[in-house]
């Protein structure tokens, strides 16, 4: 069966931990890393393993190299992808923005990834509305929601760059969200970077008002671990810590991310939760792909 060529935009700790895992698919064949830092971490462990790397940015790949790519995945920042969008829209690449620049339509693999397979430019939101918007959708499948909040707390060590710069995309995209994907009627999403050392695990809260009377702890519960395992099919290390927490018409999650440690160490179960899904959404994409041509 053939694959699906893809390249990664960015070099840094999401585009690494990209790379790495691209490695293991069936489906994708990675081709390149694009970045602008010649000496960066992540071009030199793409010119190690035989990939091509580029460090002239998406301008310079675009020019050179755009047979190379049906899929490119965007691993910048938010502001640096609004102008990386149209590039790849003109040049007909398919883009999974894995920055909460918002530029398409948001997927979460575990909830909507049927329904925008056919999408340009895909959002992956972010690390936390990977790990809660789930959850978030659980709860609405049983008892409607009236409002979520969410609070992803992750090691700041995990945090590169691209994060730090993205902190105010995170909260209202993660908000936004919230609502058009976990079903929320409301939204509101938090981020802490903690700088405990030893580093701890990426921790995630969800706290779901439902609507008066609709309440079924014993449906709900169900639902959620349903929901655990769907997420567990791409993200191993997703869990959820104790038993959900009722008190009236709320609900209470407590969900854990470990990472599969392959780029960054385990705690970084933020950076992992993201390429898991990005991997996820591309193979998805690469089948549905592939079997048209079949079917030619």
């Amino acid at each position: 069966m053939s694959k699906v060529k893809v390249a990664i935009l960015g070099s840094g700790n999401i585009g690494t931990d990209l790379m790495i895992k691209l490695g293991r698919s069936d489906v994708l064949d990675l081709t390149a890393v694009i970045g602008i830092d010649p000496d960066s971490d992540g071009l030199r462990r793409a010119r190690e393993l035989g990939y091509l790397a580029v460090d002239t940015g998406l301008k310079g790949f675009l020019e050179y190299h755009s047979g190379l790519a049906d899929i490119v995945f965007d691993a910048t920042s938010a502001k640096a992808h609004v102008r990386h969008a149209k590039m790849l829209k003109e040049a007909g690449i398919k883009a999974i923005d894995m920055t909460p620049a918002a530029r398409g339509p948001f997927v979460v693999p575990s909830v909507n990834m049927g329904l925008n397979i056919e999408e340009d430019n895909i959002n992956l939101i972010t690390c936390g509305g990977q790990a809660t918007i789930p959850m978030v959708h659980a709860v609405n499948r049983v008892s409607p929601v009236e409002y979520a909040e969410i609070v992803a707390t992750i090691s700041s060590r995990s945090a590169g760059p691209g994060t730090r710069a993205n902190i105010d995309e995170f909260t209202e995209t993660t908000s936004r969200a919230i609502a058009e994907v976990g079903g929320a009627k409301k939204g509101k999403a938090i981020i802490i970077l903690n700088p405990a050392e030893p580093p701890i695990l990426m921790r995630d809260t969800v706290y779901a008002l439902v609507e008066d009377g609709t309440m079924d702890e014993s449906k709900m519960t169900q639902s959620i671990k349903e929901m655990e395992k769907t997420v567990q099919s791409y993200v191993p290390g997703y869990r959820i810590r104790t038993e959900p927490i009722f008190d009236g018409n709320q609900v209470t999650i407590f969900i854990e991310v470990e990472g599969a440690g392959d780029y960054l160490p385990k705690y970084s179960g933020n950076l992992d939760i993201m390429t898991a899904a990005g991997v996820k959404v591309a193979e998805e994409f690469a089948k549905n792909q592939i079997a048209k041509q079949l079917v030619k």
